[in-house]
């Protein structure tokens, strides 16, 4: 019976009271990589009173994720993200979730993701034109700029993300810095304080906006009118609130976790020369500097999309995924009770020895049709999660760095002044810390 099997055995390192709750909110890395190192796949720690147990190995990562939304609720394990976005998206009660979804599918589909190209180039374009002939830049920060711009370009529509000004994108860090797994996010403290404030800017920016869609709905056709007229139609007891909350959920997965991963494919490349080489053969074949490129030319920048997929098992966005255990879940050795959590690592799954070569190396190649190490197995690459729940957007991120690489080295010969940038991690998402390149304008 599976009430004989053990539980996950607990990593070392639990004080008293708080278990592992200090080492988690300074390097949780370092959690998962002793717990591996000590128990293997299937571990186990402790945030203060809450048992959390760590599901490694393709075959409980893939229990993970299909067993989402059945022995594992999704919703309450992000309960500090309901805090900002109620029942938005995958927060969402699942019925309600079901609804959401073919609303945000659609946002997506093939003619939207082409014009979105050309919107990403130009955004991409002005960044540069903005850097002149040569010098020298803080490039996380650039990244995150940029991406917002892209994103409220993309969603929004020109008319919409010129209105809001930075004021509303600068609300989305005081979100970001409130973020907390650990504590009730609705304790008086003041980084939960000023993340109600910052809301309640952003809500006082958009919801006249959404008043006037609800009532004039022919007059508009953008991303905001498409949120507005598919809840009036179809999903019941609709409200401004409700379309707030999904709209500033898409704009924060939209920028958050993309300005990241796009920085550290940058700075990968620029690491790696010998790469870097094949990447700027390919975009000085395919593409010229000046000109807009379409889809049928980025499908040909097969190197730089494999850089980009290398950066995602390297240095996710996402390097956990969370779930509340709602049943017993078996997984053969070991039980996990209701009432833990469950998470995946991103650090574990993209560095198993049986499924990755050499794992601690930057190696893009590993993704060529000859060897093919991401196609053993559907959970071996878990960077933007897996199951039903995978990101709707990944396409969407992963053409935007794309053009991010190929716009660059189109047009810049740039090096690294910040040799090794180490990791900022965060609960939204992982970005490189303080990054300066030099760079200078090709003839």
């Amino acid at each position: 019976m599976s009430n004989q099997k053990p539980t996950p055995p607990q990593v070392s390192g639990a004080l008293p009271v708080l278990g592992h709750v200090l080492e988690f909110r300074k390097s949780r890395e370092t959690i998962f990589a002793r717990g591996y190192a000590e128990h293997g796949e299937v571990f186990s720690y402790k945030l203060a009173t809450q048992n959390v147990a760590v599901l490694g190995g393709t075959k409980n990562q893939r229990i993970f994720f299909s067993e989402t939304d059945q022995a594992l609720n999704m919703q309450e394990s992000y309960r500090f993200l309901q805090a900002m976005f109620e029942d938005a998206l995958f927060l969402a009660p699942h019925d309600e979730y079901l609804k959401q979804r073919p609303m945000v599918m659609e946002l997506f589909k093939r003619q939207k993701m082409l014009d979105y190209l050309n919107i990403m180039q130009v955004e991409v374009q002005k960044m540069l034109d903005r850097w002149g002939a040569s010098g020298e830049i803080e490039f996380t920060q650039e990244m995150d700029l940029l991406v917002q711009e892209v994103a409220g370009y993309c969603f929004l529509g020109a008319e919409i993300h010129e209105q809001i000004g930075r004021e509303f994108w600068d609300s989305y860090r005081v979100l970001s810095a409130a973020l907390d797994p650990v504590l009730p996010p609705n304790l008086p403290l003041p980084k939960f304080r000023k993340r109600d404030q910052a809301k309640a800017k952003m809500s006082a920016i958009l919801k006249p906006m959404i008043a006037t869609r609800r009532q004039n709905p022919d007059q508009y056709d953008d991303l905001l009118q498409h949120l507005v007229s598919y809840s009036m139609e179809h999903v019941e007891g609709s409200t401004d609130d409700s379309v707030l909350n999904l709209l500033l959920a898409l704009m924060f997965a939209g920028h958050e976790t993309t300005a990241g991963q796009g920085a550290w494919a940058v700075i990968q490349l620029l690491q790696n020369p010998d790469y870097l080489a094949l990447v700027q053969a390919e975009i000085d074949a395919h593409t010229t500097a000046g000109e807009m490129f379409d889809h049928r030319a980025m499908a040909k920048l097969t190197h730089t999309a494999w850089a980009v997929r290398e950066t995602e098992r390297m240095r996710p966005s996402a390097d956990i995924l969370m779930r509340t255990v709602h049943e017993e879940l078996d997984l053969g050795e070991y039980v996990v009770p209701k009432g833990w959590m469950a998470q995946v690592s991103a650090d574990i799954a993209h560095n198993l020895p049986g499924v990755w070569t050499d794992a601690d190396k930057y190696d893009p190649l590993r993704y060529a049709p000859d060897r093919a190490e991401d196609k053993q197995d559907r959970y071996s690459m878990i960077g933007f999660g897996g199951g039903m729940h995978k990101c709707t957007g990944m396409n969407f991120a992963n053409n935007e760095m794309i053009i991010i690489i190929t716009k660059l080295f189109q047009q810049f010969e740039v090096e690294l002044v910040t040799q090794n940038p180490g990791i900022e991690r965060g609960l939204g998402a992982n970005r490189p810390d303080k990054t300066v390149l030099r760079y200078k304008r090709k003839r």
